[in-house]
């Protein structure tokens, strides 16, 4: 077989199909060249929030249709995709290690080619915070069409094991958007200490209280009820299933 055979046969730029379809011209040209940047280390932070908004932009379109397929109570599917964006989120935390590696006096000189850009700024971050809402009202409609309360997902796990599961995949989901948070917030303070103010005007100290917003809180409220209820039946005073756990706000409501 030559090589003409066995050349490209995609449009576009690249003497090889790799390159074409994944046009890796324009993505590797989306960086400063080095006599643009202010600092070496500019290329590393520009390659972790690039990345980043990549794999943010996966966990929205995931998050999206799992939201289309728990309305439709195809649960196991809608459960495959709410864990591919458990890791994508994953990910973008992971990234953020090679932040920790940039000196805070060097960081200041990268710094000043950011502009007014702030990490609220994100399309990805404010994507996610657009969907997820999406998400939890999603379960609530598919938890009332079981007539069950919450608890019940919990205390009679075998009868809604479908559906305690992608409450389970959904906590995963959850938590891993507040360790994304809180990563976030350590290597800004890391990087320029509490007491400062970021380049978007915002003051540090506003980051941590990010920190303690659950997106799906009654996927955690749940769990302090089930403490109740245990306690109540170990004691010999009964406890019911009620509606402790499922009244209140729904769980695609955090904290504001």
């Amino acid at each position: 077989m030559s090589e003409q055979d066995i050349g490209p046969i995609l449009p576009g730029p690249g003497t090889s199909d790799y390159e074409r379809y994944l046009r890796t011209d324009e993505l590797l040209a989306l960086q400063k060249p080095p006599e643009e940047r202010v600092h070496h280390d500019e290329l590393l932070f520009q390659t972790v929030h690039q990345s980043s908004e990549l794999w943010l932009k996966l966990a929205v379109e995931e998050v999206q249709e799992a939201t289309r397929l728990i309305d439709a109570d195809e649960l196991l599917g809608a459960g495959r995709l709410i864990r591919r964006a458990v890791l994508c989120l994953r990910q973008v935390t992971e990234a953020m290690d090679m932040l920790d590696l940039l000196d805070p006096w060097e960081y200041n000189i990268v710094r000043t080619a950011l502009g007014h850009g702030s990490g609220f700024d994100s399309p990805g971050f404010r994507n996610l915070a657009r969907v997820t809402p999406g998400l939890g009202s999603a379960f609530d409609r598919a938890l009332e069409r079981t007539g069950a309360a919450m608890d019940e997902l919990y205390r009679n796990r075998a009868q809604y094991e479908p559906l305690h599961q992608l409450a389970e995949w959904l906590t995963d989901y959850d938590e891993r958007l507040r360790l994304w948070r809180f990563r976030h917030y350590s290597v800004v303070a890391r990087a320029i200490g509490e007491d400062t103010t970021g380049t978007a005007g915002t003051p540090v100290p506003v980051l941590s209280k990010l920190i303690t917003q659950r997106q799906l809180p009654k996927l955690w409220e749940v769990r302090s009820r089930l403490v109740e209820l245990f306690e109540a039946e170990r004691s010999g005073g009964g406890g019911s299933g009620g509606d402790g756990a499922s009244s209140g706000r729904p769980i695609g409501h955090g904290d504001r």
